[in-house]
C-alpha cells in the first residue's frame, strides 16, 4: 500500500501540474479523498508529506482524524460530502474547509456555529451544475442570491463547487462553473475527481477531490 499510494500521488500531482499548465493555470490543490479508508491506509501519504485530505461524513472524520492530526502537523481537512444542518457545529469544529454550502438552513446553522466557536472555516457554495434532482447544490439561477445570503450571514465563501453528471463529458460543466465564479467575483473552483481531474485542472480548478486514483478502487 505504501509504495502504491505514494507512487500514485506522484503521478497524479505530475498530471495535474501538466494539465494546469496547458490551460495557463496554477496547479490545483490536491485533496486526497480518504473517506472509507482507515488510518493505516492514510498514513503512507502523510509520511510522504501530503497534508490535504477530504472526508464525506462528519462522524467518520471525527473518529479517525484527531489522532492523525496530533501525529502529523499541518493537516488540512476538507468536508466534501453533504452536510446536515444539525451537524454544522461539529463540522465547524473539525474541518478547515467546507465545500457543500447549498441552502439557507445550512447557511444559518454554519453562521451560528462559527459565531459561537470563533472558528471560521473557508466555504464553497455548491452548485447543482447538471440540474440533477438527486444531487446536492443550489440551482444555477439561485447561486447569486445564495452567495449574497451566505456573505450577509458572515460565511467566508471563497469559491464554487460542483459535481458534473456521471458518464458525460465534464468539460462544459467545468467551463460553466468557471464562468459563474468569474461573474460572481469568486476565485476558487472545487471541481474534478478521479475520472476527470486533468480536465478540471486545464479549465482552472483550484481544488480537485481525488480518491480512487490515489488509494485504488474501493472494494
Amino acid at each position: 500500500m505504501t509504495d502504491d499510494s505514494v507512487s500514485r500521488l506522484s503521478t497524479v500531482s505530475d498530471q495535474l501540474a501538466r494539465a494546469a499548465g496547458l490551460g495557463d493555470h496554477a496547479a490545483p490543490t490536491l485533496i486526497a479523498v480518504s473517506k472509507t479508508h482507515d488510518a493505516d491506509t492514510i498514513r503512507p501519504l502523510l509520511d510522504a508529506g501530503h497534508r490535504v485530505f477530504g472526508e464525506n461524513r462528519v462522524q467518520e472524520a471525527a473518529a479517525k482524524w484527531p489522532a492523525l492530526q496530533e501525529a502529523y502537523a499541518g493537516v488540512e481537512l476538507h468536508l466534501i460530502g453533504q452536510l446536515q444542518s444539525n451537524k454544522a457545529a461539529d463540522a465547524v469544529a473539525l474541518f478547515d474547509v467546507i465545500h457543500t454550502v447549498d441552502r439557507p438552513s445550512l447557511i444559518a446553522a454554519l453562521a451560528e456555529a462559527m459565531a459561537k466557536s470563533g472558528r471560521r472555516p473557508d466555504c464553497f457554495l455548491q452548485v447543482n451544475i447538471g440540474e440533477e434532482e438527486q444531487k446536492g447544490g443550489c440551482a444555477i439561477a439561485e447561486a447569486p442570491a445564495m452567495l449574497e445570503q451566505a456573505r450577509a450571514a458572515g460565511l467566508p465563501i471563497i469559491g464554487l463547487m460542483a459535481i458534473p453528471p456521471h458518464g458525460v463529458d465534464a468539460a462544459p460543466y467545468f467551463a460553466l462553473l468557471a464562468k459563474m465564479a468569474r461573474d460572481l467575483g469568486l476565485t476558487k473552483l472545487s471541481m474534478g475527481m478521479s475520472d476527470d481531474y486533468e480536465v478540471a485542472a486545464m479549465l482552472g480548478a483550484s481544488h480537485v477531490r481525488v480518491g480512487s486514483a490515489l488509494f485504488g478502487a474501493r472494494a
